[in-house]
Protein backbone atom coordinates (compact mmCIF):
# COMPACT_ATOMS: atom_id res chain seq x y z
CA UNK A 1 0.00 0.00 0.00
CA UNK A 2 3.15 2.50 0.85
CA UNK A 3 4.47 1.53 -2.17
CA UNK A 4 1.38 2.57 -3.93
CA UNK A 5 0.86 6.03 -2.04
CA UNK A 6 4.12 6.72 -2.94
CA UNK A 7 3.52 5.93 -6.96
CA UNK A 8 0.88 8.11 -6.83
CA UNK A 9 2.23 11.22 -5.12
CA UNK A 10 5.48 11.06 -7.19
CA UNK A 11 3.11 10.80 -10.64
CA UNK A 12 0.91 13.27 -9.13
CA UNK A 13 3.82 15.72 -8.77
CA UNK A 14 5.23 14.94 -11.86
CA UNK A 15 2.12 15.84 -13.80
CA UNK A 16 2.47 19.09 -12.27
CA UNK A 17 6.49 19.63 -12.99
CA UNK A 18 5.09 18.77 -16.56
CA UNK A 19 2.60 21.03 -16.07
CA UNK A 20 4.74 23.81 -15.48
CA UNK A 21 7.47 23.43 -17.64
CA UNK A 22 5.25 22.80 -20.73
CA UNK A 23 3.68 26.36 -20.11
CA UNK A 24 7.47 27.72 -19.59
CA UNK A 25 8.42 26.57 -23.06
CA UNK A 26 4.65 27.64 -25.04
CA UNK A 27 4.71 31.00 -23.54
CA UNK A 28 8.17 31.84 -23.35
CA UNK A 29 9.02 30.63 -27.17
CA UNK A 30 5.72 32.25 -28.10
CA UNK A 31 7.09 35.70 -26.64
CA UNK A 32 10.47 34.74 -28.46
CA UNK A 33 8.60 34.34 -31.94
CA UNK A 34 6.47 37.11 -31.68
CA UNK A 35 9.45 39.35 -30.37
CA UNK A 36 12.45 38.14 -32.71
CA UNK A 37 10.75 36.52 -35.84
CA UNK A 38 7.41 38.07 -35.92
CA UNK A 39 5.41 35.53 -36.04
CA UNK A 40 4.10 32.95 -32.74
CA UNK A 41 2.14 29.90 -32.18
CA UNK A 42 -1.43 29.67 -32.62
CA UNK A 43 -2.46 27.39 -29.65
CA UNK A 44 -0.09 28.66 -26.86
CA UNK A 45 -2.30 30.67 -25.39
CA UNK A 46 -5.02 28.19 -25.23
CA UNK A 47 -2.75 25.14 -24.08
CA UNK A 48 -0.98 27.01 -21.79
CA UNK A 49 -4.42 28.25 -20.31
CA UNK A 50 -5.41 24.20 -19.97
CA UNK A 51 -2.34 23.60 -18.12
CA UNK A 52 -2.66 26.31 -15.85
CA UNK A 53 -6.16 25.38 -14.70
CA UNK A 54 -4.75 21.53 -14.42
CA UNK A 55 -1.67 22.75 -12.78
CA UNK A 56 -3.86 24.81 -9.66
CA UNK A 57 -6.38 21.76 -9.52
CA UNK A 58 -3.65 18.96 -9.19
CA UNK A 59 -1.67 21.13 -7.29
CA UNK A 60 -4.65 21.78 -4.66
CA UNK A 61 -3.85 17.81 -4.57
CA UNK A 62 -0.26 18.07 -3.07
CA UNK A 63 -0.82 20.96 -1.17
CA UNK A 64 -3.63 19.23 1.08
CA UNK A 65 -1.65 16.16 0.96
CA UNK A 66 0.83 18.21 2.24
CA UNK A 67 -1.31 20.42 4.83
CA UNK A 68 0.17 23.09 2.82
CA UNK A 69 -2.93 25.04 2.78
CA UNK A 70 -3.64 28.15 4.69
CA UNK A 71 -5.66 28.49 7.87
CA UNK A 72 -5.83 30.24 11.42
CA UNK A 73 -4.79 27.00 14.06
CA UNK A 74 -4.84 30.06 17.05
CA UNK A 75 -7.98 28.66 19.06
CA UNK A 76 -7.27 25.00 17.87
CA UNK A 77 -4.13 24.79 19.46
CA UNK A 78 -5.09 25.80 23.22
CA UNK A 79 -7.64 23.33 22.86
CA UNK A 80 -8.19 19.67 24.71
CA UNK A 81 -6.79 16.50 22.59
CA UNK A 82 -10.96 16.26 22.71
CA UNK A 83 -11.80 19.61 21.77
CA UNK A 84 -8.87 19.16 18.72
CA UNK A 85 -10.48 16.28 17.55
CA UNK A 86 -13.98 17.36 17.25
CA UNK A 87 -12.23 20.57 15.20
CA UNK A 88 -11.17 18.28 12.85
CA UNK A 89 -14.10 16.00 12.47
CA UNK A 90 -15.93 19.02 12.26
CA UNK A 91 -13.48 20.28 9.40
CA UNK A 92 -13.28 17.38 7.65
CA UNK A 93 -17.01 16.82 7.47
CA UNK A 94 -17.17 20.35 6.00
CA UNK A 95 -14.19 19.93 3.70
CA UNK A 96 -16.17 16.79 2.40
CA UNK A 97 -19.54 18.53 1.88
CA UNK A 98 -17.42 21.39 -0.01
CA UNK A 99 -15.62 18.41 -2.35
CA UNK A 100 -18.66 17.17 -3.15
CA UNK A 101 -20.43 20.87 -4.08
CA UNK A 102 -17.04 20.91 -6.07
CA UNK A 103 -17.37 17.56 -7.91
CA UNK A 104 -21.69 18.15 -8.73
CA UNK A 105 -20.31 21.99 -10.27
CA UNK A 106 -17.23 20.61 -12.49
CA UNK A 107 -19.78 17.15 -13.26
CA UNK A 108 -22.40 19.60 -14.59
CA UNK A 109 -20.19 22.09 -16.44
CA UNK A 110 -18.48 19.04 -18.00
CA UNK A 111 -21.20 17.79 -19.75
CA UNK A 112 -22.81 21.19 -20.41
CA UNK A 113 -18.81 21.21 -22.48
CA UNK A 114 -18.01 18.21 -24.21
CA UNK A 115 -20.03 19.40 -27.68
CA UNK A 116 -17.85 22.94 -27.14
CA UNK A 117 -14.71 22.65 -28.69
CA UNK A 118 -12.52 26.03 -27.99
CA UNK A 119 -11.81 28.47 -30.71
CA UNK A 120 -8.31 27.68 -31.65
CA UNK A 121 -6.91 23.58 -30.50
CA UNK A 122 -10.59 22.48 -30.72
CA UNK A 123 -9.95 20.43 -27.79
CA UNK A 124 -13.36 20.11 -25.65
CA UNK A 125 -13.72 22.34 -23.05
CA UNK A 126 -15.04 20.00 -21.07
CA UNK A 127 -11.01 19.20 -20.29
CA UNK A 128 -11.45 22.29 -18.39
CA UNK A 129 -14.19 21.22 -16.20
CA UNK A 130 -12.62 17.73 -15.80
CA UNK A 131 -9.74 19.17 -13.65
CA UNK A 132 -12.23 19.86 -11.00
CA UNK A 133 -13.76 16.19 -10.82
CA UNK A 134 -9.84 15.06 -10.46
CA UNK A 135 -9.22 16.97 -7.64
CA UNK A 136 -12.32 17.22 -5.98
CA UNK A 137 -11.99 13.38 -5.95
CA UNK A 138 -8.43 13.81 -4.72
CA UNK A 139 -8.83 16.06 -1.95
CA UNK A 140 -11.65 14.09 -0.98
CA UNK A 141 -9.87 10.61 -1.14
CA UNK A 142 -7.41 12.14 1.39
CA UNK A 143 -9.75 13.58 3.74
CA UNK A 144 -11.43 10.20 4.20
CA UNK A 145 -8.29 8.69 4.72
CA UNK A 146 -7.80 11.28 7.44
CA UNK A 147 -10.76 10.81 8.78
CA UNK A 148 -10.52 6.80 8.85
CA UNK A 149 -6.72 7.41 10.78
CA UNK A 150 -8.35 9.78 13.15
CA UNK A 151 -11.79 7.58 14.19
CA UNK A 152 -9.25 4.13 14.35
CA UNK A 153 -7.02 6.39 16.69
CA UNK A 154 -4.02 6.55 14.57
CA UNK A 155 -3.42 9.86 14.14
CA UNK A 156 -1.68 11.09 16.66
CA UNK A 157 -2.39 14.21 18.79
CA UNK A 158 0.62 16.38 17.31
CA UNK A 159 -1.23 15.50 13.63
CA UNK A 160 -4.61 16.68 15.25
CA UNK A 161 -3.64 20.73 14.22
CA UNK A 162 -3.51 20.61 10.56
CA UNK A 163 -2.00 23.87 9.82
CA UNK A 164 2.09 24.64 10.72
CA UNK A 165 3.68 27.51 9.90
CA UNK A 166 6.39 28.04 7.84
CA UNK A 167 8.92 28.11 10.43
CA UNK A 168 7.63 25.14 12.08
CA UNK A 169 8.27 22.83 8.66
CA UNK A 170 11.51 21.37 7.90
CA UNK A 171 11.98 20.00 4.07
CA UNK A 172 12.86 16.33 4.64
CA UNK A 173 16.03 16.51 2.79
CA UNK A 174 17.88 19.33 5.45
CA UNK A 175 15.42 17.21 8.41
CA UNK A 176 17.84 13.96 7.20
CA UNK A 177 21.30 16.00 6.99
CA UNK A 178 20.60 17.82 10.23
CA UNK A 179 19.98 14.16 12.06
CA UNK A 180 23.20 12.33 10.26
CA UNK A 181 26.33 13.31 12.06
Amino acid sequence: MNILKKVADHALEGIVVLCMSLMLVLVFGNVVLRYGFNSGITASEELSRYLFVWLVFLGAIVAMKEHAHLGVDTLVRHLPAWGKRACLVASNLLMLASCGVLFAGSWTQTLINLDNASPVTGLPVAWMYAAGLVASFGIAVLILASFVRLLSGRLADSELVLVAESEERVPTAAAAQAVQP
